[in-house]
């Protein structure tokens, strides 16, 4: 691909220079064709001398290149225009058990939910000092065996953990995640520790600010007890420290990106973890691993602190062992901190309760009718219907509204910018993978992407926007199989949210999902109507069994 660019760039200014003027017409016709278009000879000629004067502009940009730090000083904003952001907050009150015992085997700890661990905390049946001993112990029991872990912040979280049981012991509560564990994504940068973004030439970077979501976790009393793995650059889910496993079959990958974080989550070494998605990377890992997934609307979470793929598509997100858990958390990290030029404030009405009565619920029918008679996608739907919705079917509409796949695209032109440094210095050669399909080579390639071709892909994203937005303002909660059609895609460039949760399992006994689709900063409807399935359901209960004890 290197030889390619170079024929495409550096020869190809070398001959303009250097040919006769036909040969350079040539070479540049040859070359205007790779992106679809025909100019005449005395069009070509007119263009030589501003292509010249163009690699004189860009060469004086590569003196210096900017890190993946440099903010994109323009924000995408997925509401259409006029549209209003709810910002009128209520209280929410979280339904804490009481009663609550630690149990008669401690390894079930590991499996508890937020609630629950809430409960023992505020009623000091155990302190945080002991919860957090309890998580890193099983962190390093398992950590290697799912190679899930790159750092381990022991001395920070036993620091953090007796602050949260002085401020208890003063009266002080600071809600739900007071002296919870968790864990991070190891792209979020914190003060002191490597933020390696499971890349090689980042394995020893140290990035010195406290990332937006750290700092909110944080202030709501959560114990950062160890920095997750995720795929190189937030690719799938192999890193420079190895492959991280699937709790549930340890021979097969655990997906990504947020690979670490749902696979610690899956298996008990973490209460929650932190995630984030540009093209299904809280959805992906979360199906793999069989753990609830929110990936919010797009803008209700600050960036800052975390690497950058995408300024347009990434998205950070709670995976979780059900959707109460995710509600919990996204409440402590949704919001900005004004670092973030696409992040806004919005009013997170979480309340866990459905009128099915007013709730608006459909499925896609569409894609549904691709499935066999006994998928158990079905079974989801009786399921609701059985707690009294009425599931109306509807068309989804992916090849109206997204008759082209341009997410690539987009996501290829951002990444490969905010990378640029790395394909221009040459220590792309370091990353993990080197194949056709990975980052180095999809950076290079994006070279070629006109800016043109990249604005006006931008230009039919808002359209789509403003369809996807028509389509959803007639439904509460849309549900879809978590793979089907070019729904995944859609949403993520239109910033809708999604909650992935469990629904069963395969023949081979591999975890499957399924996931509800909301409407723009609606998180708190999706995140209800999840609660409700698995009230009536056992699926995001079960435990891989090789880390049940």
């Amino acid at each position: 691909m290197r030889i390619l660019l170079s024929i495409l760039f550096s020869f190809f200014f070398f001959c303009l220079q250097a040919q006769t003027k036909m040969d350079s017409i040539r070479l540049l016709q040859q070359t205007v064709q790779l992106y679809d278009l025909d100019f005449t000879e005395a069009e070509l000629d007119s263009m030589i001398g501003g292509i010249n004067s163009n690699l004189q502009l860009y060469k004086g940009l590569h003196r210096t290149m900017p890190a993946n730090d440099v903010p994109y000083p323009f924000a995408f904003n997925p509401a259409p225009l006029g549209y209003k952001i709810p910002t009128k907050k209520i209280r929410i009150n979280w339904n804490i058990p009481y009663n609550m015992e630690l149990p008669a085997n401690k390894n079930e700890l590991a499996f508890y939910s937020l609630p629950q661990l809430a409960s023992l905390i505020i009623n000091k049946k155990i302190s945080s000092v002991e919860l957090t001993k309890f998580f890193i112990e099983r962190l390093k029991k398992w950590g290697d065996t799912l190679q899930c872990v790159i750092t381990l912040t022991e001395d920070f979280a036993m620091k953090q953990a007796k602050q949260a049981d002085k401020e208890l012991s003063e009266g002080y509560y600071r809600g739900p995640l007071h002296g919870i564990p968790y864990g991070l994504k190891d792209l979020f940068a914190v003060k002191g520790y490597k933020t390696t973004f499971g890349s090689a030439p980042y394995k020893d970077q140290v990035v010195d600010v406290d990332s937006y979501v750290y700092t909110m976790l944080k202030s709501y009393g959560a114990v950062l007890c160890a920095k997750l793995s995720l795929g190189a650059l937030a690719y799938n889910n192999k890193w420079f420290g190895g492959e991280t496993k699937n709790p549930w079959n340890l021979l097969q990958g655990s997906s990504g990106s947020s690979a670490g974080s749902a696979a610690a989550v899956s298996a008990g070494l973490l209460p929650f973890a932190i995630g984030t998605e540009t093209l299904g990377s809280i959805v992906s890992p979360s199906t793999r691993c069989g753990v609830t997934g929110l990936r919010p609307t797009f803008g209700t979470v600050s960036r800052y602190g975390a690497m950058v793929l995408c300024w347009s598509l990434d998205k950070i997100g709670p995976i979780c062992r059900s959707a109460e858990d995710a509600a919990m958390v996204y409440n402590a990290i949704n919001g900005t901190d004004g670092n973030d030029p696409s992040a806004v404030k919005h009013a997170f009405n979480y309340t866990g309760k459905v009128d099915w009565t007013k709730v608006r619920i459909a499925y896609a029918e569409n894609y549904f009718k691709r499935l066999n008679t006994d998928a158990p996608e079905w079974k989801v739907l009786e399921v609701y219907r059985s707690l009294g919705a009425n599931v109306k079917p509807v068309v989804f509409p992916d090849s109206t509204l997204y008759p082209v796949n341009y997410v690539g695209l987009i996501l290829n032109a951002e990444s490969a910018a905010a990378f640029d440094e790395l394909t221009r210095s040459n220590r792309d050669d370091l990353i993990e993978r080197q194949d056709k399909d990975f980052w180095p080579n999809s950076f290079r390639t994006a070279r070629t992407i006109p800016a043109v071709e990249y604005i006006n892909a931008n230009r039919y994203r808002y359209n789509l926007c403003k369809g996807m937005n028509d389509f959803m303002k007639n439904y509460d909660v849309v549900i879809v199989p978590s793979f089907a059609g070019r729904q995944l895609a859609i949403t993520n460039l239109t910033g809708h949210p999604v909650v992935c949760m469990p629904m069963g399992f395969n023949r081979n006994g591999a975890p499957l999902s399924i996931s509800l689709i909301g409407n723009l900063y609606d998180e708190a409807t999706i995140l209800a109507a999840a609660k409700a399935f698995q009230d009536k359901t056992e699926h995001n209960k079960k435990r891989p069994p090789l880390f049940s004890n």
